[in-house]
């Protein structure tokens, strides 16, 4: 694919499982077909780092081959960096992934994946979130397959400002049967912190705990997953309810004082 001018479209790659992960090498492959594939990632895992950004401290910035960079900092910091720095032309494309494990429903607040592809809606390039519900590396190459074919559409396709797409591929992911459009749904999680006594005797905690399923929603990412199909959801980064706006108006705290 070339744009009007002969070039080739940039796809700004990252992902938050470290510039190593097999999930961006078979995604930044795949997407080599679609365009000029770029990859700006964390040196190292960032998981669940949401969309946080470094301000206290330097960041570095190291070429590992052609258009392969990492960077000391999170998902976000990498396509910060990439977008105001790091490239030569602003990118068509910015595609975050591909993630081990999946990151539907509530995820998408606490992912670094969605949160290197907040950066680039923030900065209104077309983005795109890929993950996968298992770490099984033949489910990679499915996802990459996907990913790329919802790329080379999202090229052509004008989404709405403030907007990012999310993919998820389940395990056993059957590509000719499409990917369903959904919205975002709703998963349990066993909400533990466990506390450890170190060789000092002193606590530590590991928070988390097992991923305990879903909540059915109809028409969610996380049903589609569950029946085999890969999802797609459409993702708002403005988290205002607006249908409140009046309600609180009325509040008499919101009043002016006397």
């Amino acid at each position: 694919m070339t744009t009007a001018s002969g070039e080739r479209p940039l796809i700004l790659v990252s992902n938050d499982d470290g510039y190593a992960a097999p999930g961006i090498i078979a995604l930044a492959d795949a997407l080599e077909a679609v365009g000029e594939v770029w990859v700006f990632a964390p040196e190292r895992e960032r998981s669940a780092i949401s969309h946080a950004i470094t301000l206290h401290k330097p960041l570095r910035v190291q070429e590992t081959g052609p258009r392969r960079f990492w960077v000391s900092g999170t998902p976000a910091d990498s396509v910060y960096v990439a977008l105001h720095h790091g490239l030569p032309r602003q990118p068509a494309l910015v595609v975050s992934g591909i993630n081990r494990g999946a990151n539907m429903g509530e995820d998408v607040l606490y992912s670094g994946t969605v949160g290197a592809a907040m950066e680039g809606c923030l900065m209104g390039i077309r983005s795109l979130a890929v993950s996968l519900t298992h770490n099984r590396p033949s489910t990679y190459e499915v996802a990459a397959a996907l990913a790329a074919r919802v790329a080379t559409e999202l090229l052509d396709k004008t989404l709405p400002p403030g907007v990012l797409l999310n993919l998820n591929v389940p395990e056993g992911c059957d590509p000719s049967r499409g990917i369903r459009s959904t919205r975002l749904g709703r998963r349990n999680y066993g909400r533990v912190v466990e506390k450890v006594i170190d060789p000092r005797h002193k606590p530590y905690y590991w928070i988390g705990g097992p991923d305990l399923g879903f909540l059915p929603v109809e028409g969610s990412d996380c049903d589609a997953n569950h029946e085999g199909l890969a999802s797609l959801t459409p993702v708002h980064l403005d988290l205002t309810r607006y249908d409140l706006i009046a309600d609180l108006a009325t509040w008499t705290s919101t009043q002016p004082q006397q």
